[in-house]
């Protein structure tokens, strides 16, 4: 920017309090950059999610400082896989990179717990607060601010540069370009709560069979996956999640699909309409970098605006925040550089960095998901998968992307697979 350029509101904007917005500013203000992170609703507020945290996520909270050994913090020992007739425990690997423990919280206030502590960290939060727009530079084109609505009266803020962590819907992203791959899977989730006796079981259970009854009495299996999670104040966290690679995608009432799997639980777990304490909502879940390129002219996407939700699992809270963090190093390496070439050019790496930290497992993620989709895939490797602990224990690395770098025989076979097959 020239000297004759506005004065800035702040060193950089980021939009979007989620956690991928939060921990982007939370390492921009520990950096000594004034930030400014603009969130259009009021905390608390709901977001659609299983709830669950990997020990990915567990690693980025311990990192920042998140008191999780307060209140409200449930711990779970692994995964709970259910499907081909059994039931198998698989306890989250012992590795040194990443805590072997994961937690729940619900999204009702995790982000804003995440929010509270970038606040602490020196950023400057600011609630119901719309984005509706880019500014432009006249002579390049770069965004140097955002137009938006704070309590319906319009306002201006001027930045560096601009943060997209708007989520999957991504306004600003939109409006500088960037539209959706098609090439890439794309994931609803549905959930809603329930008062069961299960609120505190210490293992996220995931039910890899989603069975569907035709109108002739057939069933027909999806490809996806149900969930039960103790959120541990009394209710379960119930949900499912299914993918675009099924021919019957856009055919399915997911709601009424929650119900009728539900309505096959035992009785004493107690999920019914009557335990139901909220109403059934959905999300999509953006895959495998399906919004690229994750830089253009002063804005830098982070988390769901960037497709950055693993296709294995549709787990998207830990590279929400690991691609904050990412995304804030690279930040502040370019800002210090001398010229704006030199810091055009550190911000053009940023989408070759995720590539490499993510593009060949992401791209082996969509491989899955395609299997998947066809018809008896997903029951075959249930059925044959189910009965050997050993591979399912693999399968757990996989899908959830937990390796040490220099690990065990399957942590090398994961991370090769990763590393020859082409970045998405």
């Amino acid at each position: 920017m020239s000297e004759s350029a506005p004065a800035a509101d702040a060193d950089i904007i980021v939009v979007g309090a989620g956690p991928a917005g939060s921990t982007t500013a939370f390492y921009l203000a520990q950096a000594g950059f004034d930030v400014l992170l603009l969130e259009k609703t009021r905390f608390p507020r709901e977001k659609v999610c299983g709830d669950g945290l990997t020990p990915r996520a567990v690693k980025e909270l311990i990192a920042m400082g998140v008191d999780i050994d307060a209140p409200g913090w449930i711990r779970n020992k692994g995964l709970r896989a259910v499907g081909g007739g059994m039931r198998l425990e698989l306890a989250w690997p012992e590795l040194s990179s990443y805590p072997d423990f994961g937690l729940v919280r619900t999204r009702l206030d995790f982000d804003q717990i995440l929010a509270d502590n970038a606040e602490r960290g020196g950023v400057r939060v600011l609630q119901g607060v719309n984005v509706t727009g880019p500014v432009l530079d006249p002579r390049g084109g770069h965004i140097v601010g955002v137009t938006a609505k704070l309590d319906g009266e319009p306002v201006t803020y001027r930045s560096r540069l601009v943060v997209a962590a708007d989520g999957n819907s991504t306004r600003l992203s939109l409006s500088m370009g960037l539209h959706k791959r098609t090439d890439r899977p794309m994931g609803v989730a549905v959930r809603t709560y329930y008062t069961s006796p299960r609120h505190d079981d210490d293992w996220l259970e995931t039910w890899l069979e989603l069975w569907d009854t035709e109108p002739d009495g057939s069933s027909r299996l999806l490809p996806g996956y149900g969930w039960v999670f103790g959120v541990g104040d009394g209710t379960s966290n119930v949900g499912l999640g299914l993918l675009n690679t099924s021919a019957a995608f856009q055919n399915i009432d997911y709601r009424d699909l929650l119900r009728r799997w539900v309505k096959n639980m035992p009785s004493e777990w107690g999920f019914s309409e009557e335990s139901m304490t909220g109403p059934i909502r959905g999300a999509a879940l953006p895959m495998a970098f399906n919004r690229q390129p994750h830089y253009t002219r002063g804005l830098v996407l982070v988390g769901d605006a960037g497709g950055m939700i693993n296709p294995f699992n549709g787990e998207g809270i830990a590279y929400a925040m690991e691609t904050g963090r990412i995304a804030a190093d690279t930040i502040v390496t370019a800002l210090s550089g001398t010229t704006p070439a030199q810091r055009e050019r550190v911000l053009r790496a940023y989408p070759q960095t995720l590539k490499d930290a993510y593009g060949g497992y992401f791209t082996l993620g969509r491989l899955f998901v395609e299997a998947i989709g066809k018809p008896g895939v997903m029951g075959f490797l249930t059925r044959h998968g189910m009965p050997h602990p050993s591979l399912m224990r693999f399968a757990l690395k996989l899908l959830a992307n937990l390796t040490d770098r220099q690990g065990d025989a399957s942590d090398r076979i994961i991370n090769a697979l990763s590393k020859v097959t082409p970045p998405a």
